[in-house]
């Protein structure tokens, strides 16, 4: 018999694990987490998108982000208007960057 949780869509199980996650994750624990591909993990930034507006009008509760920030410079990427994870620092030009995290409160 198969299990509910396998039952939901690839975007459901991403909303299940951020409402159920004690803490904010990245998008390659999430991957790892759900035993997605790792090569894959990008598309878990396009199914955040559609989740932020899921989980506001179902369940009135918000995907709330870590900011990504330039691990050199420490440059806070805050304005953001979707969830990706930057190539490189405006401040610094370094590459170290670390991803933003997500959770649904």
């Amino acid at each position: 018999m198969d299990s509910p949780v396998l039952r939901l869509s690839f975007r459901e199980r991403i909303m299940e694990l951020l409402m159920t996650s004690s803490e904010p994750l990245s998008v390659n624990e999430i991957a790892r987490i759900l035993e997605i591909d790792p090569s894959q993990s990008w598309e878990i930034y396009d199914h955040l998108e559609h989740i932020a507006r899921t989980v506001r009008a179902k369940y009135g509760k918000l995907l709330l982000m870590d900011p990504p920030y330039c691990k050199k410079c420490g440059y806070v990427f805050k304005d953001l208007k979707k969830p990706k994870k930057p190539s490189r620092c405006p401040r610094c030009g370094s590459e170290w960057i670390e991803p933003p995290r997500f959770i649904i409160k």
